[in-house]
């Protein structure tokens, strides 16, 4: 096995005790996620996936349903330590592994396969996705960043299609906007989808690596590897069908039922 798609699925969320047991128009969230997983699986290839929680009742559920489950340590702190600590319970050794977070139930499978694919073929330490936001978009955001302003995530990237930056703020800062308007319906700014692909041995030293300055500022993980001198790819994938990065929220849960149901997805 070349890949393997971790999905961590902790119970004890402060908002939310119990979310991936929640179930969104029928169906458990970590079940929805693991359907993700197993399609995006399907199209990299040579690649397996697994639900790595903390939870009896959440292992249970999982063995139920016959979708493969390991139990990690409770006091984990992250998903991508979640995510490590899968795979050395599981004694595997693959190139690649995805972190695909079990809140985040509507990531389309080819998002999922196009960064591990990414890892794989370029040799890279990590690879991350990104969406070009429209201009009504981009003014959607700078409107949500009044009330929120660390929500949304934006990213540079160079030549080279790899990241060389990701901020909490807008970026880059645009001169001649108003220029710019007028060439297309595209703006030049990339909001960040937090879903990873790492190499194994990234991921490695990722985890041993203390918390680094510009990530303790922005609360950004993926900083620790760029002042590291990691190499992330960045790929950029259409805008989603449903817009929800995860959830988070009762209030969440019931706004992904009612857009699944508007957009006949159940």
């Amino acid at each position: 096995m070349r890949t393997l798609i971790v999905v961590p699925a902790r119970y004890g969320s402060t908002r939310f005790p119990g979310k991936p047991l929640m179930e969104i128009a029928g169906k458990s969230m970590v079940l929805r996620v693991t359907e993700t997983a197993k399609a995006a699986a399907d199209i990299i290839g040579d690649a397996g996936y697994v639900v790595a929680t903390d939870d009896e009742r959440i292992a249970a559920h999982c063995e139920a349903e016959c979708v493969p489950v390991v139990l990690t340590p409770e006091d984990v702190a992250t998903g991508t330590d979640r995510a490590l600590a899968a795979v050395a319970a599981l004694g595997l050794e693959p190139e690649v592994v995805i972190n695909l977070q079990g809140d985040a139930p509507f990531t389309p499978p080819q998002m999922v396969a196009d960064v591990g694919k990414a890892v794989l073929e370029t040799g890279d330490d990590a690879a991350t996705p990104v969406v070009r936001l429209t201009w009504e978009a981009l003014d959607e955001l700078r409107e949500h960043k009044k009330i929120a302003p660390f929500s949304g995530t934006t990213c540079v990237r160079g030549p080279d299609g790899r990241a060389l930056w990701f901020s909490k703020n807008i970026i880059p800062g645009l001169r001649k906007e108003e220029k710019m308007r007028g060439e297309g319906e595209f703006s030049p700014v990339l909001r960040h989808i937090g879903l990873y692909a790492y190499s194994l041995s990234a991921l490695k030293a990722f985890a041993e690596m203390p918390e680094s300055y510009y990530e303790a500022l922005e609360g950004l993980e993926q900083l620790r590897m760029l002042e590291a001198g990691m190499k992330i790819r960045i790929v950029e994938v259409p805008a989603p069908e449903v817009s929800i990065s995860g959830v988070d929220t009762p209030e969440d849960l019931a706004l992904a039922e009612r857009i699944l149901k508007e957009k006949g997805l159940v």
